[in-house]
């Protein structure tokens, strides 16, 4: 049961909480892969081998454990090995990955988060706290928030409790006054309840809960649930 009298900030999760992440990583690789086809034509031909694109993130992931809470790091070094290996220029790396990053950045949001975070700001600090990479600005949410913390930043993942208690200390609140928002049961819930944090599980395709003990606060399927939940209409 959610306890709204100790809520005094929000934090979100971004991908798959705030708009569906998948179809903009496969638009965003087919952007690169046509730019690669016309600036480094063999890597676009090793890339086209899907066994061989996950060989590649696997190496950059075994090979570079000092980057794996940050996925920008991993795409760039992932593109710069299978440049190497293709024999193109592997300097082509960061135009490559611009390239990438600019399409992964034009996202296309649920229908619900623009009225519920209107709402929400209106009345609650909100921090946006990802393992992603989305940048706020260039998504074009930063109005709503007063500030986020990524991964690649703060150089520690979701679930580990020191990102969530980075989070509230930007909100200007205790932890336990902190309500977190996020589908990621394991990295978003169970972390949040870690940290002291109240923590509502956005569970939009109607998954079973798998990880007792540990149960959210609340479970919603859409973001104008919350508002409701803290006693609102969206």
């Amino acid at each position: 049961m959610l306890d709204t009298t100790r809520i005094r900030a929000i934090t979100f999760d971004l991908d798959d909480t705030l708009w569906p992440i998948w179809p903009i990583i496969e638009r965003a690789e087919k952007t690169l892969s046509a730019w690669l086809a016309v600036h480094a034509p063999m890597t676009s031909a090793l890339f086209a081998n899907a066994h061989a694109r996950h060989d590649i993130r696997q190496q950059v992931m075994k090979s570079r454990p000092d980057i794996l809470h940050d996925l920008s790091a991993i795409r760039r070094e992932a593109i710069r090995l299978a440049l190497t290996r293709a024999g193109d220029d592997p300097a082509l790396a960061e135009p490559a990955f611009d390239v990438f990053f600019a399409e992964r950045n034009h996202v296309t949001l649920f229908d619900d988060t623009l009225p519920a975070l209107a709402w929400l700001a209106s009345r609650y600090p909100l921090v946006a706290l990802s393992n992603g990479n989305a940048d706020l600005g260039k998504v074009g949410l930063s109005a709503y928030f007063k500030g986020g913390i990524s991964a690649a930043r703060f150089g520690v993942a979701k679930p580990h409790v020191s990102i969530f208690f980075a989070a509230a200390e930007l909100a200007g609140v205790a932890p336990h006054e902190v309500l977190h928002v996020g589908d990621d049961a394991h990295h978003d819930v169970i972390g949040a309840l870690g940290a002291g944090m109240q923590a509502v599980w956005v569970n939009r395709s109607e998954h079973l809960w798998t990880h007792t003990p540990h149960e959210p606060n609340e479970t919603i399927g859409q973001l104008n649930e919350l508002c409701d939940l803290l006693a609102g209409e969206c």
